[in-house]
């Protein structure tokens, strides 16, 4: 039994609880008071980044929107079948959560690493995101729509499909998957961020794909970098403390 059980279906929950997630972490960075000594940029740094504040929150929330009525549809669908009334066990869970992590991996990486090497389809739809010079959470799921649609909808829809999990599996799998995604983006490296100690992708991984230099690197999002060390666009990094305080993430290929 879980808390929302005879409030809301599972249905429902999957479709707008990482929606809700998604603004209470964003949020919650956001509304830190100033973190200068663990940014890794200046707050100065912010001037480079070419959208305004307002057009980030409105692109977030169309992004949403299309993300609820396809979630709640597939969500809805699939619920009536057979294997969809029966939670299965927990480590069942935790392997199809698993294997929707890889899928998700897959997935985001090939969709966004072409959206890079096709100049088209960067000037006018990927370039959107890299407006964001200088990342920070709330931007993390602003995107062109059809970027939205095509990466993280239907890459979510693929990756419920593909491990079989239940809606109430989904619910759990969607909202870690915003708040690794939302911290990925933060600008921050916080001591003790369970998030940087597990996963070699984390915030400081991605800062060097927004840098020019990392432009055709680091592609991997939002979990594992499996795909850029195995197709050679992998770039670790280095953090440098700067001396008025914070951090760099600078590039350490050779």
């Amino acid at each position: 039994m879980v808390f929302w059980e005879g409030y809301v279906s599972d249905e429902v929950m999957g479709t707008f609880a990482p929606i809700v997630v998604y603004w209470l972490y964003a949020g919650f960075y956001e509304l830190l008071p100033s973190l200068d000594k663990y940014r890794l940029h200046t707050k100065e740094d912010e001037v480079k980044n070419l959208v305004p504040f307002g057009a980030v929150v409105k692109g977030v929330l169309l992004q949403q929107l299309v993300q609820a009525i396809v979630a709640l549809f597939l969500l809805t669908i699939t619920s009536n079948t057979p294997e969809a009334t029966v939670q299965p066990s927990i480590p069942k869970q935790v392997f199809q959560i698993i294997i929707a992590m890889f899928v998700m991996d897959t997935w985001q990486y090939f969709v966004h690493r072409y959206m890079h090497q096709n100049k088209f389809l960067y000037r006018h739809i990927h370039s959107q995101h890299h407006r964001l010079v200088v990342p920070y959470a709330i931007g993390a799921l602003y995107n062109h729509p059809l970027e939205g649609l095509l990466l993280d909808t239907v890459g979510g829809a693929i990756s419920f499909l593909a491990s079989g999990m239940t809606s109430r599996t989904a619910v759990i799998f969607f909202c870690f998957a915003v708040v690794k995604t939302v911290d990925d983006h933060c600008g921050l490296w916080l001591p003790g961020n369970i998030f940087h100690l597990l996963f070699q992708n984390n915030t400081a991984y991605h800062d060097i794909h927004h840098q020019l230099q990392g432009l055709k690197y680091n592609y991997s999002q939002p979990f594992f970098p499996i795909w850029d060390i195995l197709l050679g666009t992998y770039m670790p990094f280095n953090l440098v403390k700067r001396p008025e305080g914070g951090f760099e993430a600078r590039p350490a290929k050779d």
